[in-house]
């Protein structure tokens, strides 16, 4: 059973940082994808990056430069750190693993 649980999510202003985690159970972490996503009201979620078990990354255009995702599989934990946070970035961010387990999410909220 893959149990994924967020957190670091809070309320800054925009400009500031804040790092996610995403801790996941189980034993297929490190053979596994785990992307982030995130979800604003009224819109459908959208990928913001993924890591590959490789350590490969993408992420979406509109967090490039200012994201940035890594994983620790002696921890078996990914993050995102986010930089210069916008007000757009405000939305509930959830973990995924292999496009097929999801946290519960945790909320970013960007004050202007």
């Amino acid at each position: 059973q893959v149990r994924l649980v967020e957190s670091g999510g809070g309320l800054v202003q925009a400009g500031g940082s804040l790092r996610l985690s995403c801790a996941a159970s189980g034993n297929i972490f490190s053979i596994s994808a785990v992307g982030w996503y995130r979800q604003a009201p009224g819109k459908q979620r959208e990928l913001v990056a993924v890591i590959t078990s490789g350590g490969s990354t993408n992420y979406a255009d509109s967090v490039k430069g200012r994201f940035t995702i890594s994983r620790d599989n002696r921890k078996n934990t990914v993050y995102l750190q986010m930089n210069s946070l916008k007000s757009e970035d405000t939305a509930v961010y959830y973990c995924n693993m292999n496009n097929r387990f999801w946290g519960q999410g945790t909320q970013v909220t960007v004050s202007s």
